[in-house]
């Protein structure tokens, strides 16, 4: 179905239509600390982010939108609630798209005045719908917060702006309930071709909110389903690229990037296997390979388990060898690996 919905321009960047899935985050500092802002926007395009929403409370925050702009590379999105003069000022101060709440924001003159913005500037509208805002009569009608609720909401908000003329629009719809959402988007992909951002609400933390991530968006985006993505977490956001390009990855919908290996540790493992597996998946983020590294706690089975994998290491008591394509290339000092695998990166033939 992904290649089914219609094309749309966001900045520089074009989704739907069978365009590559697009990796998107929110930042967390306050819009209007621009440094702050752009500061962190940069840290999330160096590790795979491609399209950006902060959020725009205030005129403050809008009007610190072109000073962001120029620092980075990636399109901004303005989040907005409630007042829809926060989307114009948006839209006036160069946002690259405006995710609004059509229900939140006032009646059909103020989604005009928005849709009215949006079309002069010709940038597109997300129309944006959460489990925990739906109207009360919808969750009346479904007896309680449903899937069906969900899509009949974000359609009716759809229609709103339809009637005005403006169909330069991106649909969201998201619940933290993750069955839920794989079924809301099921039923939607059916009755629109409009492209469609995918991610599971409040998902909640590293642990939880990844796991819950991944099967949401492994259920939905294997159905075909989906043109750009965000996982949700109480964190860091650069965590939440790092976990976006791995569910990508997983799926077969992104090539590229290094993939780190590791055994699962047993009683032989006699090295910090676990504290060197998070540093390895650290440091391969630096290198544009597309490669498979393999961190093994043993030397019994480590050489054999990493034959498939391009390079590895496998500790011992103290020691590590170093392995490429399953043979032994050298044997280390425990606290000498890691370096010897990143120099074995720096200089590896693309």
């Amino acid at each position: 179905m992904h290649e089914h919905t219609r094309t749309i321009r966001i900045g520089e960047r074009v989704i739907g239509g069978g365009n590559p899935i697009l990796i998107q985050s929110m930042t967390n500092t306050r819009t209007e600390d621009a440094a702050a802002t752009a500061a962190q926007i940069k840290r999330l395009e160096a590790a795979g982010c491609e399209i950006v929403r902060c959020t725009v409370p205030t005129l403050e925050a809008a009007r610190a939108l072109p000073e962001i702009k120029k620092q980075i590379s990636i399109p901004l999105v303005a989040d907005i609630h409630f007042d829809y003069k926060m989307a114009l000022a948006a839209i006036e101060n160069g946002a690259d798209k405006i995710r609004i709440n059509p229900g939140n924001i006032g009646g059909k003159e103020r989604v005009k005045a928005v849709t009215d913005a949006a079309r002069e500037r010709g940038i597109p509208i997300r129309v944006g719908v959460n489990s925990g805002s739906l109207e009360k009569e919808l969750i009346e009608k479904y007896h309680g917060v449903t899937a069906e609720g969900l899509v009949e909401s974000a359609l009716q908000k759809v229609g709103m702006i339809e009637e005005l003329g403006y169909e330069n629009l991106v649909i969201s719809i998201k619940s933290s309930d993750v069955m839920m959402c794989v079924k809301a988007h099921e039923l939607i992909a059916k009755r629109t071709d409009y492209p469609l951002h995918v991610g599971i609400t409040e998902a909640g933390t590293l642990f939880s909110g990844n796991i819950k991530s991944a099967i949401g968006l492994g259920l939905i985006l294997s159905k075909g389903i989906g043109d750009t993505i965000r996982v949700s977490l109480t964190g860091d956001p650069v965590e939440e690229i790092k976990s976006a390009k791995q569910i990508l990855r997983t799926l077969g919908l992104r090539k590229g990037g290094i993939e780190v290996v590791s055994c699962p540790t047993c009683g032989r493992t006699s090295i910090d296997l676990i504290g060197l597996a998070n540093q390895v998946e650290t440091m391969v983020q630096e290198f544009p390979l597309n490669l498979k590294v393999a961190v093994m706690g043993c030397v019994v089975n480590g050489p054999g388990e990493a034959r498939e994998a391009d390079i590895g290491i496998a500790g011992g008591k103290g020691e590590g060898l170093l392995i490429k394509k399953g043979e032994v290339v050298k044997k280390l000092p425990e606290d000498e690996l890691l370096a010897a695998l990143r120099e074995e990166l720096a200089h590896w033939e693309k």
